[in-house]
């Protein structure tokens, strides 16, 4: 039992760890917060409860087998906002760059899911650089998940997503068709693909903000929903969707119309089946 305890307090340490203490420090030097900072912070003190926090990825190819993060960059669970019940997700910019692979995916399915059956509504905290390619298919199969579940919830449970940092590709397709979407200044950027495919392909110098920050969402594309927060944390307290949106549909049920009734047939009249004609047949023999 002893041995069992002591594997379990590494893989919770390893989990807490993220990326490592090197990238976390450097991740907290760019003025960003990690992802279990801003759940904390989102959430009411003590009622944040995760779940799977070891899971790992199935990988074993590219160097993968070695790089094995409990959790694989994203932190998922539910808690209380102002005592409401909300399920949340955030992804770990420190594990692979927050990149989705198979089970990051799978982890963001499931509390997906919890949200919808629950009828409360989902946050998602965006920083991802889109795609794990080493995973190939199996991470584009992952988003496939994730957009389906964005569709099935559409009308549902509210949707919310805070982009508080680089995001491109598939990790930005999710946020895009959610019911709001809440952008970091000077952290916060959305983009199909970045400045340096833009520059091979046109030749056109552009920056991360220019091309997908808060300000370019906010103003012309019309993509963020609430003018840029001047800080991550700030971002995070504006999610006053929260408080205010109605909750599942099916909790304030439209009263049923009463079935139609339908009239018999008149008593000497046959039922019309597919293969009666419309039309009597004459014959010209």
């Amino acid at each position: 039992m002893s041995e069992l305890f002591d594997r379990w307090k590494v893989l919770q340490k390893k989990s807490r760890e993220g990326g490592g203490a090197e990238r976390v420090a450097r991740h907290r030097a760019g003025g960003k917060m990690t992802a279990r900072d801003r759940l904390e912070a989102f959430f009411d003190p003590g009622t944040f409860t995760e779940v799977d926090a070891y899971v790992t990825h199935r990988v074993e190819k590219f160097g993968l087998e070695e790089r094995r993060v409990p959790g694989d960059g994203v932190v998922t669970g539910w808690g209380e906002v102002e005592g409401r019940p909300v399920c949340a997700f955030a992804q770990d910019a420190t594990v692979f760059g927050g990149a989705l692979g198979e089970a990051h995916a799978m982890k963001i399915v499931k509390v997906m899911e919890t949200a919808r059956k629950a009828g409360v509504p989902i946050v998602g905290f965006n920083d991802s650089g889109g795609a794990r390619i080493q995973e190939g298919v199996m991470s584009l199969g992952g988003y496939g998940e994730v957009f389906y579940r964005n569709v099935l919830l559409s009308g549902v449970v509210p949707q919310v997503s805070l982009v508080l940092g680089p995001c491109a590709g598939g990790a930005v397709y999710s946020p895009a068709i959610t019911d709001f979407v809440i952008m970091a200044r000077g952290t916060g950027q959305m983009f199909i693909t970045g400045p340096d495919v833009v520059r091979a392909v046109t030749g056109e110098e552009v920056t991360m903000d220019a091309l997908g920050g808060a300000e370019a969402h906010a103003t012309f594309s019309g993509v963020s929903h609430l003018p840029p927060a001047p800080t991550p944390m700030r971002s995070v307290s504006r999610v006053g969707c929260c408080r205010t949106c109605p909750s599942i549909t099916w909790r304030n049920p439209r009263p049923a119309r009463p079935p139609a009734r339908r009239t018999p047939p008149p008593p000497n009249s046959r039922a019309w089946s597919p293969r009666t004609p419309m039309h009597p047949t004459t014959s010209t023999a």
